[in-house]
């Protein structure tokens, strides 16, 4: 099997700079455990596939141990191989993601992203947390994940969470 694969340093306008991804133009998707194997010969943070889909490209990015969600750097990577290298003439690319659709936009040299925001929100102090920290925070709000607040850095530092 031969795929083209190009590694693009994002966030940078010149080489060994930036922060590298792999991306893999795809016909058609290959099969998971392919794209896994690929990402993790790479060795890079992510890796990239795409293909073509109804609303522009279906995009799906491996760590070199799972995939992931999203990923920022790796989105653009792949919207500069199409402009770049692809030769896509249209000014905005939408990809269709497991985070939901992302629209990279090509503004002269520079592209702008349209990330999807997960605002965090205040909610009640979850028990399993507590065990999980040994500590009580003063505050958790959550989104993906949580984010907890204490008191001070002291007990920040002194912190020793199992691994529940």
């Amino acid at each position: 099997m031969k795929i083209k694969q190009y590694q693009v340093d994002a966030f940078s306008d010149r080489v060994f700079a930036g922060n590298p991804a792999a991306i893999c133009p795809l016909n058609t998707w290959l099969a998971d455990n392919i794209m896994q194997a690929i990402a993790a010969e790479n060795n890079l943070s992510e890796t990239a596939f795409f293909v073509p889909s109804a609303k522009g490209y279906a995009l799906r990015w491996f760590t070199p141990q799972k995939e992931v969600k999203l990923c920022g750097h790796a989105t653009l990577a792949a919207a500069h191989v199409l402009f770049e290298i692809l030769a896509y003439t249209g000014r905005a690319i939408t990809f269709e993601t497991l985070s939901g659709d992302l629209i990279v936009e090509k503004h002269n040299k520079l592209l702008r992203m349209d990330f999807p925001a997960d605002p965090p929100v205040s909610c009640d102090v979850p028990d399993v947390l507590v065990q999980a920290l040994g500590h009580r925070p003063v505050e958790v709000l959550a989104a993906e994940d949580y984010l907890v607040v204490f008191e001070s850095e002291e007990i920040i530092r002194n912190l020793t969470p199992n691994q529940l």
